[in-house]
């Protein structure tokens, strides 16, 4: 889910937002916090590649928060 879960943008967001992540092109986004649980949600806006916008907004946002990076 690291490498391909975001479509193109995979390898930019397992960087920017350090977890793994697997989007739908209906808008439900899955992040694996590894040893924890994961976090799900749903934003029906794409970006041209396909992936919730506001769902990574938020995921990135909580895992900043939060230190939930793997890359920590």
């Amino acid at each position: 889910m690291s490498t391909c879960g975001l479509y193109e943008a995979s390898a930019k967001f397992a960087v920017k937002i350090g977890l793994p992540m697997k989007s739908g092109i209906g808008g439900g986004l899955l992040a694996i916090v590894p040893g924890e649980g994961a976090i799900a949600c749903y934003s029906p806006a794409l970006d041209n590649i396909g992936n919730p916008i506001t769902g990574l907004v938020f995921v990135e946002s909580l895992s900043q928060k939060l230190q939930l990076s793997i890359f920590r």
